[in-house]
């Protein structure tokens, strides 16, 4: 029976009135085997009430037979994909609803029915799209369910540094402190529930590190540390932040733990044959202090040009310096700027000796060794912001600590203190002081306070009396806490602490305005570099090493301008508060020369990253064109239809293919042609019927990218051939390249704002999203869509969400 026809009938059946089991049973099982779910739906729906008890029976039996014959991928089958939609039940879709958000999201992303199946029209797709999940919001709403956070979830790396900057306004380098954190469900602050021995031994010993160089004098003993510039960094032109006129080195900030003097020594790279690369002349390096010069020193070739044990043996100095932060700068001073001769132009990236060699010497490392001489801890960041008392007397000591820790535990603890809570600390500054000082004291209090669970974990307790498994609004203290740590992963400050102590963050209004606060300071970045880092995948930077023999001009330059370039569009966004859709399709980005110069815009020079217009028919401008985009999702020698494909179902468009059956051979371990085109390789997936299933819905999507070679680069030809860059996606149909993918993600933008929502909100939780709570998510949606998806309008509708501001009890 042709579609048409069945149509046809089914209309004939629900104007008429005709409840005779049979002619439905027929229309029925017709529509739902040809895969048209939502035509038979509308049967039932749109049929007159029945009037008899004949008509019920009828009207019951075509229900049943809609439960036992709703199919989702498959029209033949009652299971696809997982789901069994005859053990459902149409009168309570609440009971069955975590099948039937699948259905709703299946039917909303365009993939049910399967692209080869008659397919619903606009209309009837979009009816039963509204009673679907009218009915599951409903549901949701007459039975909270707003999930669970663990009762204990530690500090991960990240929230660990920046809570130690807020904390006692000191910068630590975490990575160098602990160890690397678990991703679940794509981001680092989920599976944080533990405490290994090991992992608290290093713990134990950061805490100690960081109290000595908070607190300054209690350091005894001369500590050196060691700063090394990655091997893959091109020095030749000027690095941000050094003088202008000067070209390489590094840019290290540093906090000195005490007033003192400090030895600073200085390596030069060398290659595989242990010369110094690039010396051909003698070189002046310039040691800076706060961008003051301290000292110059000359570096020349040997005199025999071979051995060159001896060229930087002189690089060494003691220096005096005030305890806290400055910025230690090595440069070399640029005397000249000239074009190589070469029959093409120059390679950008200088550190590989036999490809791409240096044509200046570059720096190594650094090390930093001290103090000697010490003065005392001095006046620091640091120091004023633990130390609120200073004892003029021995008598005073005690109350004075007292008071130091009083205010160190509330912002550590992040809620109110107790006498209590200070019985432990007291107890470890009376054991340092007595092997010391004052300041001794309060360092081996602040160590115990920093290894604490109360700092280390934060702690989500159920209310007393509270029913096991029942919804309850968690605490303004704990909501503090979820909105600081979401929006700026550290600490909340005092002001957000104090409205949480006075109850404002129960009023709407209250909550809001914090919301907002805490969105307009800079620390806000955090949402720009560490969930924009994980939701794109642009920690894979660090590893991205295409194949240097393919692409020679990629260097770790390139790597951090690739980075700064996205993490600046979204940070445009937030600040502007634009639409998140303008992540899609903005007509700006942010380039340096180095950048600009690998993408082909002209007039873009030096290292500072500016904001750039671009014309209507550029090559660059949202996500989609972004050269971190195309590399992380590239391999090293050529591009990956599946990988970008995937990305985009995973990031943007929020419909993921399940993951591909075990034991299945890729593509590289097939015999395929290496020299046929891309998209003629992988025709192998789609003739494979087990590949194919999911193929034809990855492959179209990364096709369309294929305009980007494996660096971000356009390219209109590929060996030759031009690129065919034709896609196609799931609800869109066909397009061509990337202006097509961004013009049929925009005309469905419910799907890549609800993407962003979802990982926005999986990183505010700390948890993966589950069916339950789907409904918030539309609810997110909905109050945003009227003000344009602004980015301020998503932030606000999580914080103000059930998930976020409620949780189930054990």
């Amino acid at each position: 029976m042709g579609r048409e026809s069945l149509m046809q009938n089914s209309a004939i059946a629900a104007r008429g009135g005709v409840y005779s089991t049979a002619p439905f049973k027929s229309v029925a099982k017709s529509l739902l085997t040809a895969g048209i779910l939502i035509a038979a739906w509308n049967t039932w729906a749109q049929a007159p009430p029945p009037s008899s008890s004949r008509e019920v029976s009828a009207a019951s039996s075509y229900r049943r037979l809609i439960d036992r014959y709703c199919v989702i991928c498959h029209g033949e089958e009652l299971e696809t994909a997982g789901l069994r939609l005859d053990l459902t039940d149409l009168y309570n879709i609440g009971e069955s609803a975590e099948v039937w958000e699948k259905v709703a999201h299946k039917l909303r992303a365009g993939i049910m029915p399967p692209p080869d199946r008659p397919q619903p029209s606009v209309g009837a797709r979009r009816a039963l799209l509204s009673w679907l999940e009218t009915s599951l919001d409903d549901a949701a709403a007459a039975n909270l369910n707003p999930g669970r956070t663990e009762s204990l979830r530690r500090l991960n790396r990240t929230e660990y540094q920046y809570s130690i900057r807020d904390l006692l306004s000191l910068d630590i380098d975490a990575t160098a402190l602990l160890p690397h954190d678990e991703s679940g469900h794509g981001f680092d602050n989920v599976n944080v529930g533990d405490l290994s021995p090991t992992l608290l031994d290093r713990y134990v010993s950061a805490a100690q590190k960081v109290s000595r160089l908070a607190i300054g004098s209690t350091q005894r003993s001369v500590e050196s540390t060691v700063i090394r510039v990655k091997p893959d960094i091109s020095q030749e032109a000027h690095i941000p932040g050094l003088p202008i006129g000067t070209r390489g080195g590094v840019l290290i900030p540093h906090t000195f733990p005490q007033d003192g003097e400090y030895d600073i020594q200085i390596w030069l790279t060398r290659n595989r044959n242990e010369k110094v690369e690039g010396l051909k002349a003698p070189n002046d390096l310039v040691l800076l202090l706060d961008r003051k010069r301290i000292q110059t020193f000359t570096v020349k070739p040997p005199s025999d040009r071979e051995d060159h044990t001896q060229v930087d043996k002189h690089l060494t100095t003691r220096i005096s310096v005030a305890a806290g932060p400055h910025d230690l700068g090595v440069t070399f001073p640029k005397t000249k700027s000239s074009l190589l001769e070469t029959g093409r132009q120059p390679l950008e990236s200088r550190f590989n000796y036999h490809r791409h060699p240096r044509t200046g010497p570059a720096v190594f490392q650094v090390s930093i060794r001290g103090p000697y001489a010490a003065q005392g801890a001095g006046d620091t960041p640091s120091r004023r912001r633990i130390f609120v008392a200073n004892p003029t007397r021995p008598d005073e000591e005690e109350d004075c600590a007292k008071q130091i820790l009083t205010t160190l535990l509330r912002r550590a603890y992040r809620r109110p203190v107790s006498k209590a809570d200070l019985t432990r600390p007291m107890a470890f500054y009376r054991e340092g002081r007595s092997e010391g000082n004052f300041d001794m004291g309060i360092e081996r209090a602040l160590t115990a306070v920093l290894v604490s669970p109360e700092f280390l974990f934060r702690i989500e307790t159920n209310p007393e009396g509270t029913a096991s498994g029942a919804p309850y609004r968690i605490s303004d203290i704990e909501l503090a806490s979820r909105l600081s740590f979401f929006l700026w992963s550290s600490i909340p400050d005092d002001e957000l602490l104090d409205a949480a102590v006075r109850g404002k963050l129960s009023t709407p209004d209250g909550l809001e305005k914090q919301a907002r606060r805490l969105l307009a300071d800079p620390r806000s970045n955090n949402l720009a570099s560490n969930f924009t880092g994980q939701w794109l995948h642009l920690r894979k930077l660090d590893a991205w090493s295409p194949d240097a023999r393919l692409f020679p001009d990629v260097d770790d330059n390139l790597r951090q301008a690739f980075r700064k370039e996205t993490e600046l569009l979204v940070d445009s966004v937030l600040r502007e508060d634009l639409s998140v859709l303008n992540l899609l399709k903005a007509d700006y980005t942010f380039l340096n020369g180095r950048l600009a110069k690998h993408y082909g815009i002209p007039h873009i020079y030096g290292n500072r990253f500016r904001r750039v217009s671009l014309g209507e028919n550029s090559k660059r401008g949202g996500l989609l064109r972004h050269g971190s985009i195309l590399a992380v999702t590239s391999y090293a020698t050529r591009t990956s239809p599946v990988v970008r494909g995937k990305w985009v179902l995973d990031n943007i468009f929020g419909a993921p293919p399940p993951p591909p059956p075990p034991n299945l051979s890729t593509l590289e371990s097939n015999v395929v042609n290496a020299s046929l085109p891309i998209r003629e390789r992988m025709s192998e997936h789609r003739a494979n019927p087990v590949c194919a299933s999911c193929h034809r819905t990855i492959d179209p999507i990364g096709f369309a990218l294929e305009n980007f070679d494996p660096v971000g680069r356009w390219r209109d030809y590929e060996d030759g051939a031009p690129v065919d860059a034709s896609g196609g996606l799931p609800g869109v149909g066909k397009f061509e390249g990337v202006a097509g993918l961004e013009e049929g993600l925009l005309s469905r933008p419910e799907l890549f704002v609800g993407t962003f929502t979802k990982k926005l909100l999986t990183f505010a939780l700390g948890r993966g999203i589950e069916y339950y709570d789907a409904p918030a998510v539309r609810k997110i949606l909905r109050e945003a869509e009227p003000d344009g998806y602004r980015f301020s309008s998503i932030i606000l509708g999580i914080v103000n969400s059930t998930p976020f501001q409620m949780r189930n009890s054990t």
